[in-house]
C-alpha cells in the first residue's frame, strides 16, 4: 500500500496549480471574456485590478485558477480567490470587481454554463448518494443564490481534463461532455452538494423561487403582479418575499429593475437603440425616469455609458 504524505499531496496540487495557469493563460490572449472551442465554456483573464462592473449571472460554475475577485449581491460580499470556485444557480444580477492581478500574475477564471436540468438528472441518477436538501431547506448561510468554495486536487484534476481538451481539438466532441460532467459531479459531491440540491429539488422553497426568477427573467419588460407569481408556486406574497430577498438579497421589484436595466444596455449596445427607444421596450415609461436610474446604477447617463463601452471595444479589436 502506498502512503501519500501531506508534503506530496501539497505538492502535487501546487504542479496541477501551474499547469492550470499555463492552459488558461496560453488560451486566454486577451482581457475579456472569451469563448473557446468548448461549449460553453469561457476564460477570463485581466492583467490589473478593476472597478466593480454589473452583471447578470446565469446558472454556471465558475472556477478561480489564479487572482482574486470581489461579487456583490445585493448586500451580501463574497471574496474568492485561486484556487476556488462558485456556483451561480440561477439568474442573479450582481456587481463585480477583480481585486488581485499584474501582467506576471494575472487574474485567470474559467466560466462553465450550467444547465439546472443537466444538474436535476445528475442528483436523479445518484440517487440515495446525492446529498439531501430536505423541502424545507430554504438558504440556512444566507448565500443560497452565490456559494463559493475551495477547489481540492480531484475538483483542480477535472477542470485540468477539460481545459487540456483545448490543446487537443480533435477529443473535444466525444470528451469534453465527460468532463463537464465530471465537473458538476465533484461539485455536487462537494462542499456545494446541499446547495445545489435544494435548487434541483422540484418540492423545495428554493426551487419555487428559481421559478419566479425565471418567470422575472422572461417577462421583465412587463408590470410586476407578486400576486400571480406567488400563486404560481403556490406561496403566500410575504413567504414570497421573504424567501425571494434571502436568496437573491434583494426585492422583486429591485431584482426586475436590474434585469431591464441590463437588457436596455445591451440594447444599446449591440443593436443600436437609442435611449428612449430601449427604454420603452424594456418596459419603461418614462425615458427620464430611465436615465435616472441606469445613471445611478452604472454610474453614467445612457449615452455616455455606451460610447465608453464601445470606445473599449474598440481599443480591445484594434490593439
Amino acid at each position: 500500500m502506498t502512503v501519500i504524505a501531506p508534503e506530496q499531496i501539497t505538492n502535487c496540487s501546487e504542479s496541477l496549480q501551474q499547469q492550470l495557469c499555463q492552459i488558461a493563460r496560453r488560451w486566454s490572449p486577451l482581457e475579456e471574456l472569451q469563448d473557446t472551442a468548448i461549449a460553453e465554456v469561457q476564460l477570463v483573464r485581466a492583467d490589473a485590478p478593476s472597478n466593480f462592473h454589473s452583471a447578470v449571472y446565469e446558472p454556471c460554475l465558475c472556477f478561480v485558477i489564479q487572482g482574486s475577485k470581489t461579487v456583490l449581491l445585493g448586500d451580501k460580499e463574497i471574496v474568492y480567490s485561486g484556487p476556488s470556485y462558485m456556483a451561480s444557480a440561477l439568474h442573479l444580477p450582481v456587481v463585480g470587481r477583480v481585486d488581485h492581478a499584474t501582467p506576471e500574475r494575472p487574474y485567470l477564471a474559467v466560466k462553465i454554463a450550467v444547465n439546472p436540468q443537466e444538474v436535476a438528472g445528475l442528483i436523479l441518477e445518484l440517487g440515495d448518494r446525492a446529498p439531501a436538501a430536505g423541502s424545507d431547506a430554504i438558504c440556512p448561510e444566507m448565500d443560497c443564490g452565490l456559494k463559493s468554495a475551495p477547489m481540492d486536487e480531484r475538483m483542480q484534476g477535472a477542470l485540468y481534463r477539460l481545459l487540456s481538451l483545448l490543446d487537443a481539438p480533435e477529443d473535444i466532441k466525444e470528451l469534453a461532455p465527460l468532463a463537464r460532467r465530471e465537473l458538476i459531479y465533484r461539485a455536487l459531491m462537494g462542499a456545494m452538494g446541499l446547495h445545489m440540491c435544494r435548487f434541483a429539488a422540484s418540492d423545495s422553497q428554493a426551487n419555487r423561487i428559481a421559478r419566479v426568477i425565471y418567470a422575472l427573467k422572461e417577462q421583465y419588460a412587463q408590470p410586476l403582479k407578486i400576486r400571480e407569481l406567488a400563486a404560481a408556486v403556490n406561496m403566500s406574497e410575504s413567504t414570497l418575499y421573504h424567501n425571494f430577498r434571502q436568496v437573491t438579497r434583494m426585492s422583486p421589484l429591485q431584482y426586475q429593475k436590474k434585469l431591464r436595466l441590463h437588457e436596455a444596455r445591451r440594447l444599446m449596445l449591440a443593436e443600436g437603440l437609442e435611449a428612449a427607444t430601449a427604454s420603452y421596450r424594456v418596459g419603461y415609461e418614462s425615458p427620464s425616469h430611465f436615465s435616472r436610474e441606469y445613471s445611478r446604477m452604472f454610474g453614467a447617463p445612457p449615452r455616455a455609458d455606451v460610447s465608453q463601452l464601445r470606445g473599449v471595444t474598440l481599443a480591445i479589436e484594434t490593439a
